[in-house]
């Protein structure tokens, strides 16, 4: 009896200081480091959203025929420094966007901008929430992103700077707050 006590305590503890020194205790101290490192970034850029001519950025992917309400578009639309198109690229929007007021213009925007210049090159932040377009200013949550942006939160704060009525094709400035690791 004596042995088979001896026995499970044996396995007891030696299961106890598997675990603690095994991958759970890193990941937890990984988290714990990386709570203290958290940084907060500003960035600012023009969006460009082309839905007319051969170099569209947008296309319809879902709709009712003759009604906006509904209506969804994909988009791989440029990220500039300066609201002029041949302003220096720094990213792409990509991502959905689709009409989801009936009685308003409002978009659900589902993108990711995903960055490919500077210290950044490489990383992403995910936007998701709505976009009444035709407030001066529209407040947008940030939920995540990816590289330096890793843990992302924050929100984004558009501004349409121009936009033509007879073609749709848009130029959209955006200030973007978000806390990352």
């Amino acid at each position: 009896m004596a042995s088979f006590l001896t026995i499970t305590l044996f396995i007891l503890t030696s299961t106890f200081f598997i675990t603690t020194n095994g991958i759970f205790y890193e990941e937890l101290s990984e988290a714990i480091a990386m709570k203290r490192m958290e940084k907060s970034s500003h960035l600012h850029f023009f969006f460009h959203d082309i839905v007319s001519g051969k170099n569209a950025t947008v296309v319809t992917i879902a709709g009712p025929p003759n009604v906006a309400f509904g209506t969804t578009m994909m988009i791989d639309d440029m990220l500039t420094e300066g609201p002029e198109p041949t302003s220096k690229l720094v990213g792409r929007a990509q991502g959905i966007y689709a009409m989801a007021a009936q009685y308003d213009v409002a978009l659900l925007m589902v993108m990711n901008f995903a960055f490919v210049e500077g210290k950044y090159n490489g990383s992403s932040i995910s936007l998701l929430g709505r976009n009444p377009v035709l407030d001066a200013v529209r407040d947008m949550p940030i939920v995540g992103g990816s590289g330096l942006f890793r843990f992302a939160r924050g929100y984004a704060l558009a501004h349409t700077i121009w936009y033509d009525p007879g073609t749709g094709d848009a130029i959209v400035e955006y200030n973007v707050s978000v806390l990352h690791y």
